[in-house]
């Protein structure tokens, strides 16, 4: 029976029923669902934030044939070969599994007495193994190293001199300030696209700063806003791009949108920036995805001389440890840390 409201939610008191023979396995899970969710507002989490996984844990479940605790590695690896055949982002393809996962383990813990009792039978491995285990970043791609700063270089002066003779001039600037910004800033994809125009500063710090209202979240704990800042001369292209390129477009609250106004979604910024490597007519080896632009902001910035420390904060990096993974210096720049250590050491020698 219900008792009350809390952030949307019904909340049913007394837990959950006592044994039941004949329980029905569907009203039962939906049960545990209910009793997960309330999990997360005892937990703090934001009433739209308990909404946002709900919707998603109910799309989820709504993938198989059976309840979660009877749901093989089979059922799983042909969910995700469904969602990838839709053309959902690899992003979305993450939260799918981890919500899944989640709920499994909640399951698992907290009622796999009363699924024994009720059905006679136990909480597999909810089809979740390390061959289907959620991968962090890399949009499912291996993580090489990023584009050198002389690639980025040629691919930003190609894309610059398309403007100019583009049929779509707009589009074409667009597309030329988005991709120099997570380049120079550092952004993630669902960050950039996440930008509207008033989250743009120019006024603070020397060169500005990028609000991200709608940081990645860790661990489920929501969105984590950060102040990125705008570096190597990225406010004076956003500047060219608010005066002379926004205003071409409906007057909408997104700073990078599309042409009817709405902000673009993370495929297509994907999909614009294969488009511009196909037109540069690169081989696959010089190739990159918007993913590898925050990679090489990174990676750059450090051998420029900017502190792990500092690049763990442009990143919006909570661990340290995913830090590291992103900076992959080149073998030169190790190459010249050593002859630098080097010399220092002889002319300390040399007194």
């Amino acid at each position: 029976m219900a008792v009350g409201e809390r952030g949307g939610l019904r909340v049913v008191g007394g837990g959950l029923p006592d044994a039941d023979a004949g329980a029905d396995p569907w009203v039962f899970q939906a049960e545990c669902a209910e009793a997960f969710a309330r999990s997360w507002v005892v937990r703090g989490f934001a009433p739209t934030t308990v909404r946002g996984y709900t919707s998603l844990l109910t799309r989820v479940l709504g993938r198989f044939d059976c309840p979660v605790w009877a749901v093989k590695a089979e059922d799983v690896d042909e969910m995700f070969h469904a969602l990838v055949v839709e053309g959902l982002a690899a992003g979305t393809r993450r939260q799918y599994l981890q919500v899944l996962r989640d709920f499994h383990a909640f399951v698992a813990q907290r009622y796999g007495a009363q699924v024994r009792a009720r059905f006679a039978v136990s909480v597999g491995d909810g089809g979740l193994d390390r061959f289907n285990r959620v991968r962090h970043a890399g949009d499912d791609a291996a993580m090489g190293p990023p584009p050198g700063k002389e690639r980025l270089q040629g691919f930003f002066s190609f894309v610059r001199s398309q403007v100019a003779v583009a049929s779509d001039y707009r589009a074409a600037a667009r597309d030329y300030a988005m991709l120099r910004t997570p380049y120079h800033s550092a952004l993630r994809v669902s960050e950039l696209v996440r930008l509207d125009l008033c989250d743009v500063h120019p006024g603070l710090g020397p060169s500005g700063k990028l609000h991200v209202r709608f940081g990645k979240a860790a661990n489920a704990s929501g969105p984590r806003p950060r102040w990125a800042p705008m570096l190597e001369g990225l406010d004076r292209i956003l500047a060219w791009y608010l005066a002379d390129v926004r205003p071409l477009f409906p007057a909408t609250s997104a700073l990078f949108c599309d042409e009817d106004g709405q902000s673009l979604k993370t495929g297509m910024v994907r999909d614009r920036l294969a488009r511009i490597l196909d037109l540069e007519g690169v081989g696959w080896d010089e190739r990159f995805t918007p993913h590898a632009l925050r990679r090489a902001c990174a990676t750059h910035q450090y051998e420029r001389g900017m502190d792990l420390i500092a690049v763990q904060q442009l990143l919006g990096h909570r661990h340290i440890a995913s830090t590291m993974a992103y900076v992959k210096p080149s073998q030169r720049f190790v190459e010249d840390a050593w002859q630098r250590a080097t010399d220092a050491a002889v002319r300390a020698l040399a007194g």
